[in-house]
């Protein structure tokens, strides 16, 4: 039984797919297996693999019709035998140190679920959210939880739904700051492929939030977790979609009303007035506004008023303390 089991789905990325392999070939642990999941790539990515699979006993390759990267990434899950799991995207690499550091965390931790990198460690000790490239999972808690899987034909938010459920689930939250992950920017990235979807976007967030429902009704979290599933509210459909997409002035009403909708049935009365203090000053208004128009206005003004902090702050002489201003003002935003 192998350390770690790395779970790379893979479609259109042979460009990337032999630095992809090479950096989990390179890391300075060696008991490990590679499951990697060709998703109907229509290119050279099969060739690429059988390749390495000849070469490698570790590496283990499988061939799916198209059906996206929740289905390729779950049937991965369903072949590991490693006792903790690591997904990653085919476009990306890994530090050689990645996988040692975060194995190492996760045993030193008893960690069902391992938060990797500083970017990431900000949110400890319960993160509301992480994509595949910050967490390594047990198996053994993974397999405990049949029904957690990355959902079927959601993109973006697939990996958030999956990962808040997992952290929902356990006080066993670990951390290694030290894993370096390589995100590799190109045409045709998810980055690319999010900012030129925000119809769908909308049209898939009530499916989310239906997910989420299912989930704490399930397992009766509501009153246990509700201010995690606000930050979950905060960190998806409200900084990452409402905050930093394209949308249009009706698209951004829209998405104003679903969440605030969600939440005034949901949450509004599971949460106190202690948890309201670890939300962000623009999510609050949002939360508490009588409408959009209001949230506009006061969200305008925050952001000058962050704009103007931060130009300030550049005045400071010393960098540490620079860094640590900027950090608490944009969080305002």
């Amino acid at each position: 039984m192998p350390k770690v089991t790395v779970i790379v789905p893979i479609y259109k990325t042979e460009a990337f797919l032999t630095e992809c392999i090479d950096s989990i070939l390179n890391q300075s642990l060696t008991d490990w297996e590679l499951i990697l999941v060709n998703d109907g790539s229509p290119d050279n990515s099969d060739e690429i693999c059988k390749i390495y699979t000849d070469k490698d006993s570790r590496i283990h390759y499988y061939f799916q019709e198209n059906a996206g990267v929740s289905v390729a990434r779950n049937f991965g899950l369903s072949k590991a035998t490693g006792n903790y799991l690591y997904c990653m995207d085919s476009d990306d690499t890994l530090d050689a140190e990645f996988l040692k550091t975060s194995y190492e965390k996760a045993q030193q931790t008893d960690a069902d679920v391992t938060v990797i990198g500083n970017y990431f460690g900000r949110y400890m000790p319960r993160p509301p959210a992480l994509p595949t490239c910050a967490m390594m999972i047990k198996k053994a808690f993974l397999d405990k939880y049949p029904d957690i899987r990355f959902p079927k034909g959601i993109q973006p938010c697939e990996d958030g739904l999956f990962s808040h459920q997992l952290l929902a689930l356990t006080d066993r939250i670990g951390f290694n700051p030290d894993g370096i992950y390589h995100y590799r920017h190109h045409k045709g990235g998810n980055h690319i492929i999010i900012n030129k979807s925000c119809e769908k976007v909308l049209f898939q967030i009530p499916v989310w939030f239906d997910i989420l429902n299912n989930f704490y009704d399930r397992y009766n979290l509501w009153d246990k977790h509700a201010l995690h599933l606000v930050k979950f509210l905060e960190c998806e459909p409200y900084k990452l979609r409402l905050c930093a997409m394209p949308f249009d002035k009706q698209q951004k009403q829209k998405l104003f009303n679903m969440i605030r909708t969600f939440y005034q049935k949901k949450l509004k009365l599971r949460l106190n007035k202690e948890d309201i203090r670890y939300l962000s000053p623009s999510f609050k208004i949002l939360l508490t506004v009588k409408n959009f128009k209001q949230f506009q206005l006061k969200y305008q003004l925050i952001f000058i008023k962050v704009r103007i902090k931060l130009c300030l702050v550049n005045l400071i002489p010393m960098a540490k303390l620079r860094r640590q201003l900027r950090k608490k003002i944009k969080y305002e935003i």
